[in-house]
């Protein structure tokens, strides 16, 4: 307590003098004021975490054009996407650069006002993945060189299409190149290795993220086609780890009638839990669904479906839930 006291001591005094010297000509030192005073306030020895920005699929809800009761009465939840920050050295990282992009960093800016974006991850080139880059440019945020850490064809369709394209020849972002099972090191601390699944790779590959921190080990799958299309058994690579975030885009074939779902493949909750049902408990209990579409009922906390899926000993995701890493 003493050591919070006194950096607390030391954030209002800096606060004092900067607001004193405000109403000369740098005025502008207000902003250096809150900057100085949340570092001030940055938690000494904090550990590393994951947290959860956003657990929809890639159109949110509610999605654009819906007027079904699942997109009209009330509900939000914002694009999956996933923080890793780290505390003590006042960095994080963003995996998924999606729609929601704005509020996603306010959200981090809430949790953890020391802490800067650092980098951003990307998983594939669908809509609800990459596009909140087009908040860096100059037409907002202005940003400089910020890391972008993508797979070979997706480095190659942001460098080669606009606007993505202007966004590296204006410097706002810097591709970086990721490496299938080739582990990229953030500091001392974090660790992050993408790994290859099967989806509908029009534009770019697809990837899934194992993250690993000095307390725990977490995996972020939001898309892939099938289970069993895998040449890798899904439950080797969730062995170990302290959550695993799965796609749970549909919760079984009967959400998007009039529509081909052949087209747009995902494994159905419902084939989840039964391929996993004889895992052992401790396991099912760290399977949290993700990336959830607008008519995916298991969703909504109380419906059918949840109480179907926690009955089997899993989880729905949630926006703002945290994971020590």
């Amino acid at each position: 307590m003493s050591k919070l006291a006194g950096r607390l001591r030391a954030a209002r005094s800096v606060r004092l003098v900067i607001c004193a010297l405000a109403f000369g000509p740098g005025v502008h030192l207000l902003a250096l004021s809150s900057a100085v005073a949340a570092a001030a306030l940055a938690p000494a020895g904090a550990r590393p975490y994951a947290l959860v920005l956003g657990i929809a699929q890639d159109g949110g809800i509610p999605q654009a054009g819906c007027r079904k009761a699942c997109c009209t009465s009330g509900r939000h939840e914002r694009v999956a996407s996933l923080g890793l920050v780290d505390p003590e050295r006042r960095r994080w990282w963003l995996i998924d650069a999606t729609p929601d992009f704005p509020a996603q960093l306010a959200l981090v800016a809430e949790a953890a006002p020391a802490c800067s974006l650092a980098g951003i991850f990307l998983t594939h080139a669908h809509i609800g993945h990459y596009t909140g880059l087009m908040h860096l440019g100059r037409e907002a945020m202005g940003a400089h060189g910020m890391p972008v850490w993508a797979m070979p064809r997706m480095r190659a369709f942001l460098a080669g299409n606009g606007p993505w394209g202007q966004l590296v020849t204006l410097h706002n972002i810097e591709l970086r190149p990721l490496g299938a099972d080739s582990t990229v090191s953030l500091g001392d601390s974090l660790a992050v290795t993408p790994f290859l699944v099967p989806h509908r790779d029009e534009y770019s590959e697809t990837v899934g993220f194992r993250v690993t921190g000095p307390r725990g080990t977490i995996v972020w799958l939001p898309d892939i086609d099938k289970w069993e299309r895998w040449e890798r058994r899904i439950e080797d690579v969730i062995d170990g780890a302290g959550a695993a975030y799965l796609d749970g885009t549909f919760f079984d074939t009967t959400e998007l009638p009039g529509r081909d779902i052949r087209e747009i493949p995902h494994p159905f909750i419902v084939e989840s839990l039964a391929r996993f049902a004889a895992l052992p408990a401790a396991t099912r209990a760290r399977v949290r669904f993700v990336h959830l579409n607008h008519t995916n009922r298991a969703g909504i906390a109380g419906t059918a479906e949840r109480r179907r899926v926690e009955a089997a000993g899993f989880r729905v995701a949630r926006s703002g839930e945290r994971v020590p890493l």
